[in-house]
């Protein structure tokens, strides 16, 4: 029987390891696009925001109550009772509601102060619910500080008893001090109450039976618009949702939704949508903040900045005659000094065609600009048509 042995030749090595080779380099190039498509994922998915964020829904909104009251159980902080005085008329009138008949001469207590009961009523909030309401002193009060809040009904923009109020006040400012010196800190004359308010009424809106849903843009933009539109109705698979205009998409509700409105607002306000901004420029002058957009372009511009400016010191010395002089007398002389600054070391800038919002702020920092002048200057490229944005002056 004749043994049969299996020889390897350096031909059939060779083809092997560079299969090998051929093997490892396709299952890394495979990784290397994985994780480059995991990557612009995960920035588009960062760079986007979902439609609960950037839309409110119809009908779902606060509705603003107020309410006038009063705080009694003050030391002393109250509102002074002078003839006339408004705090004064409802003190009267509330007592003769409890079958109390003041007289005149004994409404002088300093304990009771007028206020202003203000409260946001929460959307499909229920009766017997509760709210945090805000007290703010009306009259001349220095202090709400350990004051009650007497049954305050807060009504809404139609008249209606919406909320009735009362509670203690938690103030966060207090005032000390004596004769000569007082120490304030916060305010103390506003106050709030934490689930101070009951809910008497309620606000009827019913969304079962609703046949389109309105969606407001908080930042109007036709792009973002349309976005918000291709998103619902890639989400529906149908053409349910438009923008009406750059502020609004409308959406008509679909059958398999048909009475069940909540679910396909909880279904669409988790969808994802990259926002779109119009290139602005927003300036605050009284605290000297400027904010600017991403999309803020500038054309090709030279900008040089310089400031003159003259230091006038005024000393005074005294001119006295040598030891042992025969002859002078002391004397008080003027020293003036002049010093004259006209910007010589600030340089020109000369800023490209379609630069960034990064090389913008490099360039006007290389010229040591500081944010007040900065105002000037982009006010005055814009003047010169090369700002491409909008300016907001606050």
């Amino acid at each position: 029987m004749t043994a049969v042995t299996k020889r390897t030749t350096p031909a059939f090595k060779s083809a092997l390891e560079t299969t090998k080779k051929l093997a490892l380099t396709w299952l890394l190039g495979i990784f290397i696009v994985a994780g480059t498509i995991l990557l612009l994922n995960a920035n588009h998915a960062n760079a986007s925001s979902r439609i609960k964020d950037i839309v409110t829904f119809e009908g779902v909104r606060d509705n603003m109550l107020v309410g006038y009251g009063l705080v009694v159980g003050l030391n002393g902080t109250g509102d002074g009772l002078a003839d006339g005085h408004f705090t004064k008329q409802s003190l009267h009138s509330m007592l003769e509601r409890l079958g109390v008949k003041p007289t005149e001469s004994g409404l002088d207590s300093k304990n009771v102060a007028a206020v202003m009961v203000t409260a946001a009523l929460k959307p499909f909030a229920r009766q017997g619910s509760r709210i945090d309401v805000t007290v703010s002193a009306l009259g001349d009060s220095d202090s709400l500080m350990g004051g009650t809040l007497l049954v305050t009904p807060l009504i809404g923009a139609d008249g209606e008893v919406y909320a009735v109020a009362q509670g203690q006040l938690a103030v966060g400012g207090f005032t000390a001090g004596g004769a000569a010196e007082t120490v304030t800190k916060g305010v103390p004359t506003s106050g709030r109450i934490a689930s101070g308010a009951i809910i008497e009424r309620e606000l009827q809106f019913e969304m079962a039976q609703m046949e389109n849903v309105k969606l407001s843009l908080r930042n109007p933009d036709f792009t973002t618009a349309r976005r918000v539109s291709q998103a619902i109705n890639a989400f529906l698979g149908s053409s349910s949702s438009r923008p009406t205009d750059p502020g609004t998409v409308q959406l008509d509700i679909p059958d398999h939704y048909d009475g069940n409105v909540v679910n396909l607002l909880t279904d669409i306000e988790q969808l994802r949508v990259e926002p779109d901004q119009m290139a602005r420029v927003v300036i605050d002058e009284t605290t000297g903040t400027i904010v600017m957009g991403e999309n803020v372009r500038i054309s090709t511009v030279a900008i040089a900045q310089g400031s003159l400016t003259i230091r006038i010191t005024e000393n005074q010395q005294v001119s006295q005659p040598g030891p042992f002089a025969e002859t002078g007398t002391t004397e008080t002389v003027d020293r003036t000094a002049v010093d004259v600054d006209e910007g010589d070391e600030k340089k020109l800038t000369v800023l490209d065609d379609g630069v960034s919002l990064q090389e913008l702020v490099n360039g006007l920092n290389a010229l040591g600009i500081g944010p007040r002048d900065m105002i000037t200057i982009l006010q005055a490229i814009k003047a010169a048509g090369a700002l491409q944005a909008k300016i907001e002056v606050m």
